[in-house]
């Protein structure tokens, strides 16, 4: 009988395995494969062989210490080899990919055994009964009748072994949203240790489960019947406990996430505060002084004009240019909105800086008289989106493609509806994986990933608000709808 359960281990469950481990490291890590079916099936065949092989060279007579530790060796190696072998996984996260699955593997495992194993104590007293009671009347039917019971114990450990290995691993896929997060080696032992504490309890058990008395191999929970529910209550435990802590992981980096954005969102509000401030007195200042200096200029020119013109014509050219230049002072974007205007005049020289060809058009935004809407609320989310446009344009000419490089803003007002809407030229294409509804980032710090976009959603809602954006022919367009009414926040 127990060559018919190796039997049934090798061809159900060591393949079963090994498509469970390429499903979960695949959903973590880049195939160096292309073609990713075909990746998973060499993953999956290699490991059955290794695993074939390590069970071969890892058996034991003696139940030790030394056995157990061995077995663990190898079935850790065996995960770090193909993770290497089928995946670009030279990074931390790995590290946790192959102990997870280890433990997970070797806690499913002994649960079921577990458990399942009283079933085969009960179907020997069944037999044993049958033969009492005469239902059984050979020792060739009772062969028979224990044989099969006893396979389809086998079968039914094996599936369930398998259905709780592999559910357990999708709600860790599922739970560990943002797998391109790049975590550090305090996060990395966060999420490991209860992967590893596992680990060592299998091992634990894997060691004292058998002991010898008197020659003869006896179960610890045949001893300690109470361990038949303590054990697999223990196993139990630590999987929530792997399970769970990859979820409190993931709730620690949105909250993290979402800590950063408001503190990015309070700066940008706080800079942006003494920026239109400082803006404000400055062009007041020029405005001031404009004023002054046309006054001026009129004068000396009928003076001079008076006296004979033609006689200097060099002064007068000068005049003329001086007259220019003054004309140059005058603010660009004329909205109606002070605060927007200083802002579009920042980001428009901050702008013509990296993409002197960028054509900026904010004819078409406009504001009411009577809005309700905190000026510094819209300029956060100008600001945002303008960064994100001046970057993208800055990325449209790196390139070397010949499109024109432009922002566009305006906005219309529907009733009480105010919508803003920019538009900007990008290369056409967003290279990574989307989070939580924004495009990937192409800035060098992935973890503030979406923040802008963030900044912006969370600033129209407080206006009982909401962002949309989509891509046309290579143009990106954002649109922000809100309600002119006072903050909700």
């Amino acid at each position: 009988m127990s060559e018919a359960a190796d039997i049934i281990f090798f061809v159900f469950l060591y393949p079963f395995q090994g498509y469970c481990l390429q499903y979960f490291y695949g959903s973590f890590l880049e195939s160096r494969i292309n073609d990713k079916r075909w990746n998973g099936l060499a993953a999956a065949a290699l490991y059955t062989v290794l695993r074939l092989g390590s069970t071969r060279i890892g058996r034991s007579e003696n139940w030790d210490y030394w056995a157990a530790a061995g077995k663990l060796v190898l079935a850790l190696g065996t995960a770090s080899v193909l993770a290497v072998c089928f995946y670009k996984a030279f990074h931390l996260l790995t590290f946790f990919l192959v102990v997870s699955f280890q433990a997970v593997s070797d806690i499913t495992r002994y649960t079921t055994v577990i458990l399942m194993g009283e079933m085969g104590d009960g179907l020997l007293d069944l037999c044993n009964w049958c033969v009492g009671n005469g239902v059984i009347k050979s020792d060739k039917a009772f062969n028979m009748a224990v044989n099969i019971g006893l396979l389809c114990q086998w079968i039914l450990e094996c599936l369930v072994m398998a259905v709780f290995l592999y559910f357990s691993l999708k709600k860790m896929v599922r739970d560990f949203r943002e797998k391109e997060y790049c975590m550090n080696r305090t996060e990395l032992l966060f999420i490991l240790i209860p992967a590893a504490v596992g680990l060592m309890l299998c091992m634990l058990l894997r060691i004292i489960i058998i002991t010898i008395e008197d020659g003869v191999p006896k179960i610890l929970y045949d001893r300690y019947p109470i361990l038949i529910f303590v054990l697999p209550a223990i196993l139990f435990l630590s999987l929530l406990s792997i399970l769970q802590g990859v979820k409190l992981f993931q709730d620690m980096i949105c909250r993290n996430r979402e800590r950063s954005s408001r503190i990015v969102l309070e700066k940008q509000v706080e800079s942006l505060q003494e920026h239109m401030d400082e803006m404000e007195r400055i062009y007041s200042g020029i405005r001031g002084m404009k004023h002054d200096m046309n006054n001026t200029l009129s004068v000396i020119q009928r003076l001079y004009a008076r006296e004979g013109a033609e006689e200097n014509g060099e002064l007068q050219a000068y005049l003329s240019e001086l007259d220019r230049t003054l004309e140059k002072l005058e603010v660009r974007f004329k909205t109606g909105n002070t605060v927007v205007d200083t802002l579009l005049n920042m980001k428009y020289h901050e702008a013509v800086r990296l993409v002197p060809e960028l054509k900026m058009d904010a004819d078409q935004l406009l504001f009411p008289k009577d809005l309700k809407i905190r000026s510094y609320d819209i300029g956060v989310i100008l600001g945002n989106a303008l960064d994100n446009a001046i970057e993208a344009c800055r990325k449209l000419k790196e390139n070397g493609q010949g499109a024109d490089a432009f922002i566009r803003l305006s906005s219309l007002q529907k009733g009480n509806l105010l919508v803003l809407k920019v538009e900007n030229s990008f290369t056409g294409r967003l290279a990574g994986k989307w989070q939580d509804g924004f495009p990937p980032t192409e800035k060098a710090d992935k973890n503030s990933h979406g923040i802008g976009l963030s900044n912006i959603k969370s600033t129209a809602e407080k206006y009982q608000g909401t962002m949309d954006f989509k891509m046309e022919n290579k143009v990106f367009i954002l649109s922000v709808m809100m309600k002119n009414c006072e903050s909700m926040t």
